[in-house]
């Protein structure tokens, strides 16, 4: 079975220098596959990580609005691969989240549902900016011992019973126990497997940005229902120049969202105040890059096939209402890790079907209740049904009456 990753072509200087076999190939350097590839390292296992895109040591890019929110378990196993402390940028731990329901321009519904410091014995999450996770990656993966870093490069892989052979287009090869697709939405070696995915368009776009405000968000977020979809405010570090900043992630009719992106500034954040259901930020406005992303949920039949595995995007895409999406791709590598380091303790094939069904047992079914919660949540909260919009309101009261309830949602949410 041939499956081929595409990259540009890999570096004249690296040409001549052979590739020691490895225990694991990761096709995808993304959040995901990096972290990955530097958990299995710190426990022995050898890994080759390739990636079609120039990964350089020490990157510095701009300032970009992009922010990823990193559950409590995430962040551990982040801190177990040596890429948290790494991180050249502070985060902001989020230790109060306001769930309400509205309509653009009105104040939110009185009923409402807060998760506070009381519900958890830590923050729920933290806000790291997506570039300071991209240079920490990149130092750990250039720096850990047992990494073989092949970026930018493409790659012809063959899978068999016995193993997989990584060809990669300059002529070099190498041979691996197992290959982890993490190589995102459109992943190639999914489609190349077989590997049948189901989509599913919510006809929504999402408006991804960072904005500087008035006042402080004392680490709180907001999550506000409107009827063309969620609205979110995450809490962002502050700098010298904005002391107070936080990350947007607004959804709204696909068509609409993009022109809503393409405003002027001062309307755009005309339009997110409309949007905020409560002034508790004061005055706001656009800082940095705004962003558009199409929202769908998609998932792969299977997590497997000979000699590889999907994880992250690869295998599963859901809504960002409730800000899980690359926290369940973290879940993946967590359960993956797991398996693999015990495997490799006790000398076993990495690569065994065995070792593969059980990772895929483990993930694909909460994987799968997961996506249903979000898709079921869209549904319920995006729209203006009156029966509805009152239906939600008194649950979202009584969930807020329920310290026990509460408790149960935050523990599944940090993924503890």
């Amino acid at each position: 079975m041939h499956q081929t990753a595409h990259a540009e072509p890999a570096a004249a200087a690296h040409a001549q220098m052979p590739i020691s076999d490895v225990d694991v190939c990761i096709i995808g350097a993304g959040p995901v596959g990096g972290t990955l590839a530097c958990h299995l390292a710190q426990a022995g296992i050898k890994v080759a990580v390739v990636d079609k895109a120039d990964l350089p040591p020490m990157e510095d890019p701009d300032f970009d609005g992009r922010a990823y929110a990193i559950a409590a378990g995430p962040k551990a196993y982040l801190e177990e691969a040596g890429v948290w402390e790494a991180l050249p940028l502070p985060s902001c731990p989020i230790e109060d989240i306001l769930v309400t329901d509205g309509r653009p321009g009105e104040p939110a519904s009185p009923l409402f549902l807060e998760f506070t410091r009381e519900d958890a014995n830590q923050p729920f999450g933290w806000m790291i900016e997506a570039r300071s996770l991209r240079v920490a990656l990149n130092a750990s993966l250039h720096t850990t011992p047992e990494i073989t870093l092949l970026a930018p490069a493409e790659a012809t892989i063959v899978r068999c019973k016995e193993g997989a052979t990584i060809t990669l287009h300059d002529g070099r090869s190498f041979k691996a126990k197992l290959v982890v697709a993490a190589d995102g939405r459109k992943s190639r070696l999914r489609s190349q497997a077989g590997i049948p995915l189901a989509r599913l368009s919510y006809g929504q776009t999402a408006i991804v940005c960072a904005i500087a405000h008035e006042f402080p968000h004392d680490n709180s977020a907001l999550e506000h229902f409107l009827p063309a979809g969620p609205f979110a405010q995450l809490p962002l570090p502050g700098n010298d120049e904005h002391p107070y900043m936080s990350a947007i992630v607004w959804s709204d009719h696909d068509g609409l969202a993009e022109r809503f992106a393409a405003l002027p500034d001062d309307v755009f954040a005309m339009q997110l105040q409309r949007r905020m259901g409560n002034n508790r930020l004061g005055q706001v406005k656009p800082v940095g890059r705004r962003w558009t992303y199409p929202l769908s949920a998609q998932y792969a039949q299977r997590y497997m096939d000979t000699r590889m595995v999907l994880v992250g995007d690869a295998a599963h895409g859901i809504h960002p209402i409730a800000g899980q999406g690359l926290n369940l791709g973290f879940r993946d590598i967590i359960a993956l890790s797991k398996i693999l380091i015990t495997a490799h303790k006790r000398g076993k094939d990495l690569g065994a079907p065995e070792l593969l069904a059980r990772y895929q047992a483990e993930c694909r079914p909460a994987n799968m209740l997961m996506l249903a919660a979000t898709d079921v949540l869209d549904r319920l909260f995006s729209n203006n049904n009156p029966v509805l919009r009152f239906a939600r309101d008194v649950g979202i009261a009584g969930v807020n009456r329920l310290p026990g309830l509460r408790k149960a949602f935050v523990k599944h949410a940090m993924g503890l």
